[in-house]
């Protein structure tokens, strides 16, 4: 039988084990850019199988959130070099999520006179913490044809810099209300072009999104993450089972390193269904009532999931898979501390 302990193949990349740890936003990359910091944060978590950073946005306007990391200058790329490079001495396997947050942010979080954009102008109902305060999600602006497939080119461009900086590979972010799942919605996707409409059309961003990642990097080191039927950041996909169907439909053939599953609400059957369709490594960051636990490592047993994606008990326990292979004991996760901040609840968090 196996088990979450035992190592698997991702495509060429080597794992010790089949416990990942979930992308968590930290901001903590003040002007951009990982830190030290950032480094030891992550070195410390190296026993995961694998790990998946924080969202890093692919381009300026991408950005939604505070002191949140990019890939898209070459100070960047050096800096995310002393990360991969950490995780790497301590044996560690590390993908880079890119985040386009698309309509979630605000204008004073971008430079210059950016705004932000998305599928349609159809603002989330919300606000988003700023360094000036909560401030209400504006009205995004509606990317043209030629915007759309530029942005396409900056995920690219970003996974070739996620390469070039060290990382086993990228993860594209098609979850939580970002701008791909913008564009997967029909809530917050209106649009009558090829970009929207039927399921068919509005998984096109997404799927051509993953093709031009994986010709610029190798399928074999391109994921995306989804979470079907989320309702996160005023998203509204009341029936998302064709959407998904047709779109893992869609990437299939390409030979990806993995598809990573976010479950929220009841949708475990769709979640078997595609991970059927789906031949590759399958990731589930499974619906749980608090924080994924040990509880969830059947998964694997069972064979409903590859590996089973730890958020905040990994954020809490630097080295979780020899916690969880021991039953514990766990240390509790501090909130305050989740976002922003220095060392405290980031890199003092005790191993075993």
């Amino acid at each position: 039988m196996t088990t979450a302990y035992d190592p698997i193949d991702l495509s060429g990349t080597a794992l010790a084990n089949r416990i990942a740890m979930a992308p968590m936003t930290r901001s903590r990359a003040g002007g951009g850019l990982p830190d030290a910091l950032t480094a030891e944060y992550y070195a410390q978590r190296a026993s995961a199988g694998l790990i998946i950073t924080e969202g890093i946005q692919p381009s300026a306007v991408g950005q939604g959130y505070p002191d949140t990391p990019g890939l898209h200058s070459a100070e960047q790329v050096a800096a995310w070099r002393e990360v991969t490079d950490a995780v790497h001495r301590a044996s560690g396997r590390i993908f880079a999520q890119l985040m386009h947050a698309g309509r979630i942010g605000h204008p004073t979080l971008l430079p210059g006179d950016l705004v932000n954009v998305g599928a349609s102008p159809v603002p989330a109902k919300g606000q988003v913490y700023t360094h000036e305060g909560p401030l209400d999600f504006v009205t995004p602006r509606e990317l043209t044809d030629a915007e759309i497939r530029a942005t396409v080119g900056e995920f690219a461009a970003a996974a070739r810099n996620a390469v070039e900086a060290g990382f086993d590979g990228v993860e594209l972010h098609g979850a939580n209300g970002y701008l791909i799942h913008q564009f997967l919605a029909p809530g917050s996707n209106h649009r009558t072009d090829e970009w929207g409409g039927p399921a068919e059309n509005r998984i096109r961003f997404a799927v051509e999104a993953v093709k031009a990642v994986a010709a610029e990097i190798g399928a074999g080191r391109t994921a995306i993450r989804i979470s079907p039927g989320n309702p996160y950041n005023d998203i509204h996909e009341p029936e998302p089972g064709p959407a998904y169907t047709a779109l893992v439909a869609e990437l299939e053939p390409l030979g990806l390193a993995y598809l990573h599953v976010t479950e929220v609400g009841e949708v475990r059957e769709l979640t078997l269904a595609l991970r059927k369709s789906f031949s590759g490594t399958f990731i589930l960051n499974p619906g749980t009532e608090g924080p994924t636990g040990p509880g969830e490592l059947t998964l694997v047993e069972d064979g409903v999931a590859d590996l089973v994606a730890f958020g905040q008990l990994f954020l809490a326990n630097p080295d979780l898979p020899a916690r969880l292979r021991a039953g514990g004991p766990f240390n509790e996760p501090d909130p305050s501390t989740f976002f922003g901040g220095d060392a405290k609840g980031y890199t003092d968090y005790p191993a075993l």
